[in-house]
């Protein structure tokens, strides 16, 4: 059976025109529904009165090209009648004596509903209540009408279009009813609508594409929707205006794709929207339905109902892209303003702990590894915020069994650069009279041996800072969090745990905008030059390290022998896992398909399959840790403090999603 992914592919088209000739413009569209039918498309939308032209001017009273257009949206229809497609157009109807520029809902050969555009541009370039009346001037409620030259009664006003069997709601609103502080879109976006579709006619002029884009991509998180957007393209007339064809797919706030203007030939823009995901969305929105309360009564708009829609199948190639680091912006420009603002919540947020807590130190054990270094940075530039020395950083480093000389001396060489306050604990002797005490053969690596290592390092952070008046800052990260890899009332705890709101694939961006761009030297903060160039290196080097607890031996070689990513998997993946588990409550057979399509040039499905399991095993018999986790600051749309964002019982069952998996 085919597994319903919660996927419909959407299609936004701009067919080239001929202005005033239907006949010609309903070829064009056919063939275009029948490439969008071919490409296994649920829905698509085409632009505003594109049956006609929107530059027709006083030629739309002429009961000549109004005949034309009907003729022509007849054909339209019929060329639906064995199609799965759903098909959204723009054109305009004469209902009880006037005009209304409207987009008609077609399916299976039939129009099902007509939407008439509700606000009517009047100013500066566009004159539209010449011709058009506005669907309030019909009334606020939709009615059955007979509109001239089609055979049957329609239902006409604002309407949401239902997939009962699927699940899946549609909306329709037209051009200027985007740009209004209270929309249709958004009333319908309340009534239940998850896709809202807007028949659009604007014109280009400088920066109005941005702007265009931007209102776009809020409405879709205002509204907790997928916005599909289709304009006029460059074969409308140029009298006075030049119109580029913009469209563009968002979802909840995301801009998932966006089409080439002012071409030159009939193109659609296709995506996936994921309709399960806005459901998911709405369900932690509690005030949704005090809005819909206030603003979108339901007796209001009407209900119509849609055949099954085509849904996206296991195992179809996609044409959504997936970030393979989601967490991580894809432009570099954004990546630095997001590392800043990171590294500016953390280091306030630790600032703030510190002068609550009357410490004026704080306490960091370092590795060499990379979460130990983001959180020294972090905790030296606190100290900077409230004017104090770079002194009152304590650095630890307590080399144990498993440290080698690469790490050892990568944890020196950041500790003094940054003029912390330097001290060296080697834990050996403490861990072998203990394992003496508790009866441990030093031999047996196994878990004691490893976690003893990790406790009696916290014991020694934990006890320096009750001497100096300090805090501890943890060091872990989410995705240790997530996985639970962490030793329990070990590395798991502290006062206060800067990185905890932060996944590992993320934390390499952080210390490398540090590095790039706000080096802590022991005076000030300075931009990179030749002074902090070996703290640059230094910070390569950490980059460039495996990652690793070093709690075993090292190789023959002294180097890191236990590697974390050889024994839980790749953190890309886990990452990759943790966001669309938590963010799109993403079921796991899912999550599997799209993992594929992100991750599968580089992972089998054997690979995938595996540490997807791991994940799931892992996340759910490791509650118990984050149950008692230490405080540490939200930074980003994912968190798994129990105080925050994410409640589970430590004894949840994971059968549930591991059958989903498999």
């Amino acid at each position: 059976m085919t597994k319903d992914m919660g996927l419909v592919r959407v299609g936004a088209a701009v067919p080239l025109l001929k202005i005033a000739d239907p006949a010609e413009n309903a070829k064009e569209i056919i063939k275009l529904i029948n490439k969008a039918n071919r490409d296994k498309a649920g829905i698509v939308v085409f632009p505003e009165l594109c049956v006609t032209g929107y530059t027709c001017g006083d030629l739309f009273f002429q009961d000549t090209l109004y005949d034309a257009q009907i003729e022509a949206l007849a054909k339209i229809a019929k060329a639906t009648a064995n199609k799965k497609i759903v098909v959204i157009l723009g054109i305009y109807f004469k209902v009880e004596g006037s005009l209304y520029n409207c987009a008609a809902v077609i399916q299976k050969g039939q129009i099902i509903g007509i939407v008439p555009k509700t606000f009517i541009p009047n100013g500066e370039e566009f004159y539209e209540a010449r011709w058009f009346a506005s669907a309030l001037d019909f009334g606020s409620t939709s009615e059955l009408v007979d509109v001239k030259g089609l055979d049957d009664l329609c239902f006409f006003g604002p309407q949401v279009f239902d997939d009962t069997e699927t699940g899946l709601s549609i909306g329709v609103e037209i051009c200027e009813d985007l740009w209004l502080p209270i929309s249709p879109g958004e009333q319908l976006a309340m009534n239940g609508a998850q896709l809202i579709f807007n028949c659009s006619a604007s014109n280009e002029t400088i920066g109005k594409a941005d702007y265009r884009r931007n209102m776009i991509k809020a409405e879709s998180g205002r509204s907790g929707c997928a916005y599909i957007y289709a304009s006029a393209g460059c074969t409308e007339s140029t009298s006075d205006l030049v119109f580029g064809g913009q469209t563009i797919i968002a979802e909840n706030g995301l801009i998932l794709a966006e089409g080439e203007r002012f071409a030159r030939e009939s193109t659609i823009t296709y995506s996936e929207v994921d309709f399960r995901r806005i459901d998911f969305e709405r369900t932690h929105n509690h005030n949704l339905p005090a809005c819909r309360k206030a603003f979108a009564p339901r007796d209001k708009v009407e209900h119509m109902y849609l055949e099954p829609v085509r849904l996206v199948e296991e195992n179809e190639k996609l044409f959504r892209q997936y970030a393979k680091n989601p967490f991580v912006p894809d432009e570099d420009r954004e990546v630095d303003a997001r590392c800043e603002e990171i590294f500016s919540i953390q280091s306030t947020g630790l600032a703030n702990r510190m002068v609550a807590a009357h410490s004026a130190k704080t306490v960091v054990g370092i590795s060499g590894g990379l979460d130990s270094t983001l959180a020294l940075l972090v905790s030296a530039a606190a100290q900077k915020l409230l004017g104090r020395p770079s002194k009152n950083t304590i650095a630890v480093t307590m080399p144990g069994f498993g440290t080698t000389d690469h790490t050892y001396n990568n944890a020196l060489e950041i500790m003094k650069l940054l003029g912390t306050d330097v001290r060296e604990i080697p834990i050996g002797d403490a861990v072998m009279k203990h394992f003496s005490d508790i009866g441990q053969d030093p031999a047996n690596h196994d878990i004691t041996y490893e976690n003893s290592q990790a406790r009696e390092r916290t014991q020694i952070l934990m006890d320096v800072a009750n001497k100096e008046n300090a805090l501890v800052v943890g060091t872990g990260d989410l995705s240790e969090l997530a996985l639970g890899w962490c030793t329990y009332n070990g590395d798991h705890m502290s006062m206060y745990g800067v990185n905890a709101g932060i996944p590992k694939t993320l934390v390499r961006f952080v210390i490398r905008w540090v590095m790039e761009h706000r080096l802590a030297g022991p005076n000030e903060d300075k931009k990179f030059s030749k002074n902090n160039r070996k703290l640059a290196e230094t910070l390569q080097a950490i980059l460039d390290t495996p990652i690793s607890p070093e709690l075993l031996p090292p190789d023959e070689a002294g180097k890191i022998s236990q590697k974390t990513e050889d024994k839980v998997g790749p953190y890309e993946l886990h990452d990759f896992y943790l966001y669309y588990t938590l963010r799109y409550g993403m079921a796991p057979a899912k999550l599997f398909t799209i993992t594929k399509a992100a991750w599968g040039g580089k992972y089998s499905d054997e690979v995938i399959l595996k540490w997807q399991t791991t994940f799931y095993r892992r996340f759910f018999s490791q509650q118990f840790k984050r149950d008692c986790m230490p405080d540490g600051p939200k930074v980003g749309s994912v968190s798994l403090s129990p105080r925050g964002d994410w409640r589970m019982p430590s004894d949840a069952d994971v059968s549930a999603w591991l059958d989903d998996l498999n």
